[in-house]
């Protein structure tokens, strides 16, 4: 398998939020997030997203986790939703296909992946954003 690669042309530089409290999980996206040309930010909750949004930020991309402490992904995507966020909001979890997950994604997810997530997934996501963001212009 090919290492996952984005043409990333003259445009603005596309930005990620990830939203983790575990900091290995922070760091490999990190990681595989610079690889693909993104600006990086991190947030260890769901509340300092929501507040971070509150204050004016906007993102191209948020990697959401659900079982954070203070805020969990759910309850943070809800509100990201009902604030009128509309960035691809996508969820990353451990959590397998049950309510939780299911209640997850019915928060407002635009996709929800199990974890492991890669650079392998990450790379198709920021394709589509690239696609959506030139039809826009």
């Amino acid at each position: 398998m090919g290492k996952p690669t984005i043409d990333h042309g003259d445009q603005k530089k596309l930005s990620v939020l990830i939203v983790d409290d575990c900091s290995s999980v922070q760091v490999l996206h990190r990681v595989w997030a610079l690889k693909l040309g993104l600006e990086v930010h991190i947030a260890e909750n769901g509340k300092i997203a929501v507040d971070l949004h509150r204050s004016g930020a906007s993102f191209d991309l948020i990697l959401m986790d659900l079982a954070m402490p203070i805020m969990n992904g759910e309850q943070a995507t809800r509100e990201l939703r009902a604030m009128g966020v509309d960035a691809m909001i996508v969820g990353v979890t451990a959590y397998d296909d049950g309510p939780e997950r299911q209640a997850f994604v019915g928060a407002g997810l635009n996709a929800c992946y199990s974890k492991p997530f890669t650079e392998f997934n990450l790379a198709p996501l920021v394709q589509v954003i690239k696609e959506i963001n030139e039809k826009s212009i």
